[in-house]
């Protein structure tokens, strides 16, 4: 029962092992990341809630090369980029919503290309590891998209179609997320170093209203494409930014004793 009313809005499942596997596994280990945050233990080592001094017990043990926070996030996002592009570019003739699907992709690390080299200031560094894994993650994630969505041809659309609310859904969380990036980085002037309080736009709700928008980009994505891969993502990166959200307000609570007590970590009004 539960299975054919999901199949009134997602494609059935293409006879893959290699996107089975992979939706599997992305799901899982985003939410376990998404815990990991909860908890303390971030995996991923480029924030400010990081635990340093996890990092200075590593350095002990071995010398690990570092990027620095622009160039580290560079090579993060250009890959997927590349693939957006190219499928776009190489699969031709796939359909319209081969084409907005892989368009969104394209558009959406073409932004995070953009606010790292414009919008975002940096002033940490990033270890290979932790690029190497954002960089794989969404590399994948964008070929996996694409080729989900290659594999849908000659099916029927499923009963209804999300495509065209998709796209709208992507947009508001695309310049929703710019917006509110682009007040992030306002926040410090000059030289300056030393973290803020943010204000302006959805920041005097949520303390990480760009995350909300971000997980509303994903969502689009899922209701453009309508396959099964790209919803898992989605699932496992709502769970991961969830728990970002929460360190997040957890870290500004630590540091700040006026931040306001009512904002809250990404959802208005409920958590």
């Amino acid at each position: 029962m539960v299975l054919s009313a999901l199949l009134r809005f997602v494609y059935p499942p293409p006879a893959s092992l290699f996107l089975t596997a992979m939706s599997i596994m992305s799901c899982a280990s985003l939410v376990i990341a998404g815990l990991m945050e909860i908890t303390g233990k971030s995996m991923i080592h480029y924030s400010k809630m990081f635990n340093t001094s996890n990092t200075k017990v590593e350095g002990s043990k071995r010398k690990m090369i570092e990027f620095s926070g622009r160039n580290g996030m560079l090579l993060a996002y250009f890959p997927a980029f590349v693939a957006g592009v190219a499928s776009l570019t190489f699969m031709q003739d796939e359909g319209r919503r081969f084409t907005l699907v892989t368009s969104a992709i394209a558009v959406h690390f073409f932004k995070r290309l953009f606010e790292v080299l414009f919008i975002h200031k940096y002033s940490g560094s990033m270890p290979i590891d932790t690029v190497i894994i954002i960089s794989g993650s969404y590399f994948l994630y964008a070929a996996c998209v694409a080729y989900s969505q290659h594999l849908t041809a000659g099916f029927p659309e499923p009963m209804i179609d999300l495509k065209y609310a998709g796209t709208a859904m992507f947009l508001v969380g695309i310049i929703g997320n710019f917006y509110h990036h682009y007040l992030l980085s306002k926040l410090r002037k000059g030289g300056e170093k030393q973290y803020k309080i943010p204000h302006g736009g959805l920041f005097n709700l949520v303390i990480c209203p760009h995350y909300l928008f971000e997980i509303l980009e994903f969502i689009g994505i899922s209701c453009i494409s309508q396959t099964v891969f790209p919803l898992s993502f989605t699932v496992g990166s709502t769970s991961y930014l969830i728990g970002r959200s929460y360190a997040t307000r957890k870290w500004y609570l630590s540091k700040f004793e006026d931040f306001p007590k009512d904002v809250k970590a990404i959802l208005p009004y409920v958590f």
